[in-house]
């Protein structure tokens, strides 16, 4: 994480009170994804987005909140929101590579990959930095 990302932690943690967990800045979308610890997801928004908004008028960044889990299924679906998931498994190969396999049902898989494959790079880059998953496919 860079230095950017630890600020919007500080900003995003004394605005709302809520834990982050991990911060991924893109700079490209002018977004800001934040993994809040679980059970704070309800300070990240604030009443009626109230906190988000006011993270997101002072950085001048789209927020993105995702809650953080132990459980590897769990944290996948909460990413993949608002797609709607049917299953998670977990794989490891011969040479101890993990994938989580995600079934996603037919007429949501544009939703689960997202806009030019966003929100499956995300689900990528996020389950490896939080749970060590080296890649996700969706079937």
């Amino acid at each position: 994480m860079d230095t950017e990302g630890i600020r919007y932690i500080g900003i995003f943690e004394s605005l709302t009170g809520a834990g982050v967990k991990d911060c991924v800045v893109n700079s490209e979308a002018n977004k800001v994804i934040l993994v809040v610890k679980k059970g704070d997801m309800g300070l990240a928004i604030g009443k009626g987005g109230s906190n988000i908004t006011k993270v997101k008028d002072m950085i001048r960044k789209d927020i993105e909140v995702v809650e953080h889990s132990t459980d590897a299924k769990e944290f996948i679906e909460n990413l993949f929101r608002p797609a709607e998931i049917k299953s998670v498994e977990l794989l490891t190969d011969d040479n101890g590579k993990s994938c989580a396999y995600v079934a996603v049902l037919t007429k949501q898989k544009g939703i689960a990959i997202g806009k030019n494959g966003e929100r499956i790079k995300k689900v990528k880059l996020l389950v490896k930095r939080n749970l060590g998953i080296d890649d996700v496919v969706i079937k």
